[in-house]
């Protein structure tokens, strides 16, 4: 039984389950012991090998610890992995694996141990497994996180990375951020936001609020640009379409390849071939030397206002950010797109 129980949980089993297959209390305590084959890695947890546990052992861990005694583990019904420690077993860029947030059906409320975060609820979710880690769905996950992340970048970037993966829709992850009550917190109804106004990396993020503290219109953020025969063409980070100009911010993570870099470059001339204007710059200028930035910018939608809209560009995508936007610089009236 102890090896069916092994096989099941990646080497792992808790107390009330080695007591359940026969395993006397002593011997549980003297296998645990320091040069033993056992590993207690939590209370009540134990790891039925003498190698250290890996990522996977970690995340399945806590959810041993914070189950109902009783209840099948893995099932997924009393206690789920969550926040950024889910978010990062499911590959998401900027999540972060600890502390391990595990979700729990109210009213039962372990107590914190270790890189373990106990969290009760009582709005209890649908679960997934993710490399067998009993846990809450990607949507779920990023509004645990938001709801115990003080940093404002960090909650920006995560949530942009999980809509961005396709995890989930941002109108549905507003909805459970409001469902989570957690929206009224300044950098989740910041991030939030941007996300439904088609920002998609806290570069972006910050591009907005840049852009947002100037008189120039609003962009559209990520719109999908096509030719006249619907032809893809690019999506720049944010688009100013009877102007005809795009702004690409390029940051070295993404480009430090030759193919990617050539990549990059071919993208600018299928947008400059069909007469788009497009300023290029980087996360850290925008950052360091945003007056040059919005420079480049005003003086390319000067030049995009002289001339009709490239009429070989169709843009589709999220509907332009609402800025105030004072004088002398008014904007044309816009459809939404």
């Amino acid at each position: 039984m102890i090896t069916r129980i092994a096989q099941r949980q990646q080497n792992l089993a808790t107390y009330h389950q080695l007591r359940q297959a026969g395993i006397p209390a002593a011997t549980i305590s003297g296998r645990s012991r320091r040069g033993g084959p056992w590993q207690r890695l939590l209370p009540r947890v134990y790891l039925l090998q003498t190698g250290p546990p890996d990522t996977r052992q970690q995340a399945l861990s806590a959810v041993l610890y914070a189950a109902h005694p009783t209840a099948d583990p893995l099932s997924g019904s009393t206690a789920a992995l969550t926040g950024g420690s889910a978010l990062a077993l499911l590959g998401i860029r900027d999540a972060p694996p600890e502390p391990l947030d595990v979700l729990v059906r109210a009213p039962r409320s372990p107590v914190a141990t270790g890189r373990v975060r106990p969290c009760p609820t009582s709005r209890w979710p649908a679960t997934i497994h993710v490399s067998g880690v009993p846990s809450t769905r990607p949507i779920r996950a990023a509004a645990d996180f938001a709801a115990r992340t003080d940093d404002p970048d960090l909650v920006r970037s995560v949530l942009a990375n999980v809509v961005q993966g396709g995890w989930c829709h941002p109108h549905d992850l507003h909805a459970e951020l409001r469902a989570a009550r957690v929206r009224g917190r300044p950098a989740v109804r910041v991030a939030a936001a941007e996300l439904v106004a088609g920002v998609r990396s806290i570069a972006e993020g910050r591009a907005r609020d840049t852009l947002a503290a100037t008189d120039l219109p609003a962009p559209l953020w990520n719109a999908r640009l096509h030719g006249p025969d619907g032809a893809f063409l690019a999506s720049p980070d944010a688009y100013w379409p009877e102007e005809g100009v795009a702004l690409e911010i390029d940051s070295a993570e993404y480009h430090y390849t030759r193919d990617a870099w050539q990549a990059t470059v071919h993208r600018r001339l299928r947008l400059e071939s069909r007469g788009v204007l497009v300023a290029s710059t980087t996360p850290g200028i925008l950052r360091d030397r945003a007056a040059d930035v919005i420079a480049a910018l005003r003086a390319l939608l000067v030049l995009g206002a002289a001339r009709p809209a490239p009429a070989e560009v169709t843009a589709r995508g999220h509907a332009q950010l609402e800025l105030p936007l004072p004088p002398p610089y008014a904007p044309k009236a816009r459809d939404t797109v």
